[in-house]
């Protein structure tokens, strides 16, 4: 190859490199790609993994209004097994409930929390959440004590549309039997009556 045609042949690369970078950067940019949601918080500690924690929020552009509950997912494997008994969320929510009571961790066993129906609830929310956002939760448990994280709000879209939101305060409520009313006699009339079986046979005593 002559210097010549060397020339040539670096001065179409040189052309040839932006051209292919324009490709990339066109409509099948790895930016405008499908992204699945991200994974939740993941933490080890004193013997618990806490797997894919997140908290469920509302559809996209919209929020979780203040005083309202939302769902806490995850999963949950003790080493030599343990029982979580309660969880908080200071700051976030005035309580947390779990649903059902506590937890039992056999050892060394995946206990999955995910649903599709919320068993960690946050209720009375001190602020809206939304998708994006980030809260911190604290789980205790029996022996390993507490452990806290922070975990995200993933929307209600996506791969988390297959969750279900948290349960309004009043869904468990059962409803009161309604008491039975006594109908008084008709006044003025009181008698007693008799059927025989073939024919109709009957006394009537009138009142004086």
């Amino acid at each position: 190859m002559t210097r010549w045609n060397r020339r040539l042949l670096l001065g179409a690369m040189v052309v040839l490199v932006p051209v292919l970078a324009g490709c990339e950067a066109g409509l099948n940019a790895p930016t405008l790609e499908y992204h699945p949601a991200s994974v939740g918080t993941t933490v080890t500690q004193n013997g618990i993994r806490i797997d894919n924690a997140f908290v469920l929020g509302a559809s996209p552009g919209s929020s979780l209004p203040p005083g309202g509950r939302a769902g806490v997912f995850l999963s949950i494997e003790a080493q030599n097994g343990d029982r979580l008994v309660s969880a908080s969320a200071p700051g976030i929510a005035s309580s947390v409930q779990l649903t059902g009571g506590s937890v039992d961790l056999p050892a060394q066993s995946l206990v999955d929390l995910s649903g599709p129906v919320p068993k960690v609830v946050l209720t009375g929310l001190s602020s809206p959440i939304s998708g994006g956002d980030t809260v911190d939760v604290s789980f205790t448990f029996a022996q390993a004590g507490t452990i806290a994280l922070t975990v995200p709000v993933e929307p209600n879209a996506y791969d988390y549309t297959t969750f279900s939101p948290a349960p309004s305060a009043g869904s468990s409520a059962t409803a009161k039997p309604k008491p039975t009313k006594t109908v008084p006699p008709s006044p003025g009339a009181s008698g007693t009556a008799s059927n025989s079986v073939g024919g109709a046979t009957g006394s009537t005593t009138p009142t004086p």
